[in-house]
């Protein structure tokens, strides 16, 4: 008899994390920390966008910010737009909408004009 869970043998999810590259990696390359999974992505490039949101009018601007700041940059990267709120809430993020770069989290809960998108990935080191 097992009280309070004691005593059972607990089992391990061995979670493989998704390759953040979108150069088709293999599950023993996707174990690997995104940033050392291939060797085609650079530190300082950009390799995916996604703009967080539940589909509301400010949320749907900053999507359209963020493709205009992708436009303007002159980057061949494309601007994902997720309102499914599972995926919302696997960044971790509670106040939308919110941007994601190379699966990192780097602006939440303001709507961001594309001057200041733009801003903000010179400034997080993306040219």
């Amino acid at each position: 008899m097992a009280l309070f869970g004691f005593g059972k043998k607990k089992e391990k999810e061995k979670k493989i994390p998704a390759c953040a590259c979108n150069y088709g990696c293999s599950e023993n390359k996707a174990e690997n920390a995104a940033t050392q999974c291939c060797s085609a992505l650079k530190d300082d490039e950009i390799s995916c966008i996604k703009v967080l949101g539940a589909g509301c009018k400010s949320c749907l601007e900053q999507y359209e910010n963020a493709k205009q700041a992708v436009t303007d940059m002159g980057l061949s990267v494309e601007v994902e737009y997720i309102t499914n709120m599972q995926k919302v809430m696997e960044y971790g993020v509670m106040s939308m909408p919110a941007i994601v770069v190379n699966e990192k989290v780097v602006s939440m809960g303001k709507v961001l004009k594309s001057d200041d998108i733009v801003a903000l990935l010179y400034k997080l080191g993306f040219s």
